[in-house]
């Protein structure tokens, strides 16, 4: 079944089609989340509250974006609002043990787990409006048009927030990986 007959069996409430859908996107949505607030215990929430919202929902979606841009846009939002609580709660950097999971890579590397971990903290450093770029544009592999309707703002913001995103995770890192490799 494609998305739109996925939608069509759900809204006539037949719940099955609804756990396709949520097999379907689970692992996109939750590499945005830990992208954006690394491997913690709420990131699995918000991966869960990303398909309630979305089935409440359910009626105002007209199929203007794609289901996978729509979904994305419910996960950055999320994220953005637990990253501001965070904030709040001034808890600004996530456990030493959180790290990006790549799901491709099941050898255990112990140099590559270390710099994953490393580039997982520079981008848990980076400021939300820059962290959300990257983590569309570079770790889920959205385009940059994509990028820009998810995020809801011009093209040229997430290319001038992707290229300052990028040099701050080189003024991040460069130190690290001399001190790591050196």
């Amino acid at each position: 079944m494609n998305d739109a007959q996925i939608l069509s069996e759900i809204r006539n409430g037949n719940h099955a089609a609804f756990r396709e859908l949520v097999g379907r996107y689970e692992g996109l949505i939750s590499a945005t989340i830990i992208g954006m607030i690394g491997h913690c215990s709420e990131a699995e929430d918000i991966g869960q509250e990303v398909f309630v919202r979305f089935y409440k929902a359910l009626d105002k979606f007209r199929g203007e974006a794609a289901l996978s841009t729509y979904l994305t846009r419910i996960a950055i939002n999320l994220s953005l609002n637990e990253i501001k609580r965070r904030k709040r709660r001034s808890q600004l950097f996530l456990h030493s043990d959180d790290q990006i999971t790549d799901l491709e890579d099941k050898n255990n590397n112990p140099e590559k787990d270390e710099n994953r971990e490393l580039i997982q903290r520079a981008i848990q450093a980076l400021s939300p409006k820059y962290r959300s770029v990257i983590v569309l544009r570079l770790i889920d592999g959205y385009s940059t048009e994509e990028a820009a309707k998810i995020l809801k703002v011009p093209i040229g913001t997430v290319l001038s927030r992707l290229a300052r995103a990028q040099q701050k995770l080189k003024e991040l890192l460069s130190p690290m990986m001399e001190f790591n490799h050196g």
